[in-house]
């Protein structure tokens, strides 16, 4: 049986029809994202939701490959009623699709890199942005050099992690979520004076330049202090919007490969990102979602309230855009 991307949804409603909202069960049908249709017809799309399913580059407990599936799945309550605490349906002024995941072939792991690149330039170049699921972090890097060819590098980045992620790896043919930030500003994708990390709670003698805000600092601050520091640092710049779910304390998301105690509340988060309208914001990822480590489903539940968020902010960003021309 061969999917037809490019099928209605069968559980969407028509276009203007209670802002499209879902006609099943929340309990029942096709798990897409947020129940958007399944397409890769990207003519008129704003946002493309796709998954990248890799997990072989973790250091740890393998199991994120899994974890498009697990947020997707997550997600379903969330396409029920309008959009909280923003009180609109995004999808009212928000063309959003789910797009499938990336395809690469995990028995050749040196053409994972460029499969993924292909993969995101393939959207960008129809003006689409990316809202991508991981997978291990590693899918940030090859997402990054998309990004940057697209709109300029560096870039400047916020980064919510457990891990820094800037341990030091000349290889430039390795695989390690580890890694990736200290080649991506190597080679000049980001720029470390313009960005961020947020939830730190691992030791690295070099953090690069980075403006570190570890856990510790956020519970001493506050989210508000948080926020205030994310918009210094970042100013008016382009930005990519990174997520590891291992920033939150295992209490709030023991689904993931390499958790660390200490880290931030999903409630501390969600008001976090939720403040991030004045970002030129350009491109996001949620990733380190590992369902089989997960209980009750709150780590692939809190992964998909902040991939909500992030969309809630990419309509914000639209209509001031629109405003403005």
């Amino acid at each position: 049986m061969t999917l037809n991307l490019n099928a209605p949804h069968p559980y969407l409603k028509s276009p203007g029809q209670d802002g499209g909202q879902p006609a099943a069960p929340t309990y029942a049908g096709v798990l897409s994202f947020m129940r958007r249709p399944y397409s890769r017809d990207l003519s008129g799309v704003d946002v493309a939701v796709s998954g990248i399913p890799l997990d072989l580059a973790t250091t740890f407990r393998p199991g994120t490959r899994f974890g498009p599936a697990g947020v997707r799945a997550a997600s379903v309550q969330l396409a029920e009623l309008g959009a909280f605490p923003w009180g609109v349906d995004p999808f009212d002024h928000l063309n959003v699709v789910d797009y499938g995941d990336c395809w690469f072939d995990a028995h050749n792991p040196l053409g994972i890199r460029d499969a993924i690149i292909a993969h995101a330039r393939g959207i960008l170049a129809t003006g689409t942005r990316m809202l991508t699921f991981g997978g291990d972090h590693y899918i940030t890097y090859p997402l990054l050099v998309a990004h940057a060819e697209k709109y300029g590098k560096p870039l400047s980045l916020i980064h919510f992690d457990a891990h820094c992620d800037t341990w030091p790896d000349d290889n430039p043919d390795s695989l390690n979520h580890g890694t990736m930030f200290y080649k991506a500003i190597r080679e000049g994708l980001i720029d470390p004076a313009r960005s961020v990390q947020i939830g730190i709670r691992t030791w690295n003698d070099d953090f690069m330049g980075v403006r570190i805000l570890d856990a510790p600092w956020v519970h001493r601050n506050g989210t508000q202090a948080t926020i205030d520091e994310v918009l210094s640092v970042v100013g008016s710049a382009p930005t990519y919007l990174t997520f590891d779910i291992d920033c939150l304390d295992p209490a709030f998301a023991p689904g993931t490969g390499t958790p660390v105690a200490g880290g931030l509340s999903s409630a501390q988060a969600l008001e976090i990102v939720r403040a991030l309208g004045a970002v030129d914001l350009i491109g996001a990822d949620v990733v380190e979602v590992s369902p089989p480590y997960d209980h009750s489903d709150v780590t692939a539940l809190a992964a998909a309230h902040l991939a909500a968020d992030m969309l809630c902010l990419m309509r914000n960003q639209k209509l001031q855009r629109l405003a403005r021309q």
